[in-house]
């Protein structure tokens, strides 16, 4: 058992990728819980989305309790001179306080369960026992403290895209994997090979193990890496990532198409998606579908030259 700060951040929930990666990036952060979910028969039935909580271990951290809120203040200063409102990103009002003697590896795990992700892809927790149908696919997961637990709706809106688009043989690439989530479904789906990068070096194995529980570890290959260092090119690309980085890296995105080859985009909020759009009509993509969930899209786009 050990002792955690507990940082709660009152937010607008379509913006809670960007909170978690504030965690992330700035403390030794043990995981965040992006929502507290009550489920009945797989089905969601109350969420209460508008406060992260991430927990920091306190021997790891070298931060006190202002320090940590001034962390956030900062960070909500550098989205608002990117272009985000207020509106958009919520009060951001940060309380902290000390959790005395809890292990949040358990902990956490109390918030996340079972979810039907689309139509026949049902992700179910390791530490839960979970049933399907015939034509249903069962994911098991554990992301530690990678982003991909398949609640999310870009999550879902990226494996849709696949359950939908992804062809028997295809070679895919997952760019930003986390957890490994949309690789491994992508070979549930049919593909027969994977490339999962992410420029995060500490998710590799986590999505690694992923993998081996899925039967499919033979058939991904994951390594620390960004799309521009990639030199082969896919049948289908997953990039689920921020709206601003979608743009930034749209042309390596393009680069990594095989011609004809498919790819959705995810993690993109509803009021940002022209920046996207913007990105795309640049490097001559064509738009395929948009698919919607909460006020989150996924664009699935095709290469035409």
């Amino acid at each position: 058992m050990k002792d955690y700060f507990e940082v709660s951040v009152k937010i607008n929930p379509n913006i809670i990728e960007i909170v978690t990666e504030v965690f992330f990036e700035n403390f030794e952060c043990e995981g965040v819980v992006q929502a507290e979910e009550k489920y009945k028969d797989l089905e969601l039935i109350e969420t209460t989305n508008n406060i992260a909580k991430g927990y920091i271990r306190v021997e790891d951290s070298e931060f006190s309790i202002s320090e940590i809120q001034k962390v956030f203040t900062n960070a909500k200063e550098e989205l608002k001179k990117e272009g985000f409102t207020d509106d958009e990103l919520g009060e951001w009002t940060v309380t902290a306080q000390k959790v005395i003697n809890q292990d949040w590896s358990q902990k956490w795990k109390e918030h996340w369960k079972p979810t039907k992700a689309s139509e026949h892809v049902i992700i179910c927790p390791s530490w839960e026992e979970c049933s399907h149908k015939k034509d249903e696919i069962l994911i098991t997961l554990d992301p530690g403290s990678a982003f991909g637990t398949g609640t999310h709706a870009t999550t879902q809106l990226c494996i849709q895209a696949i359950e939908k688009y992804t062809k028997n043989g295809d070679d895919v690439a997952d760019i930003g994997t986390g957890s490994g989530i949309l690789a491994i479904t992508a070979i549930k789906f049919g593909a027969s090979h994977a490339v999962a990068i992410d420029n995060d070096p500490l998710v590799i194995d986590v999505a690694k193990d992923n993998a081996q529980v899925n039967g499919v570890f033979n058939k991904i290959d994951f390594s620390h890496a960004t799309a521009d260092m990639l030199t082969e090119q896919f049948d289908f690309v997953c990039a689920n990532i921020l709206h601003n980085v979608l743009a930034e890296i749209m042309g390596d995105l393009k680069n990594i198409m095989k011609p004809q080859a498919l790819m959705v985009l995810s993690g993109i909020l509803d009021e940002k998606k022209h920046i996207v759009y913007e990105a795309i009509e640049k490097e001559n993509l064509k738009v395929i579908e948009e698919l919607r969930q909460d006020q989150w899209v996924g664009i699935v786009v095709q290469k035409i030259d």
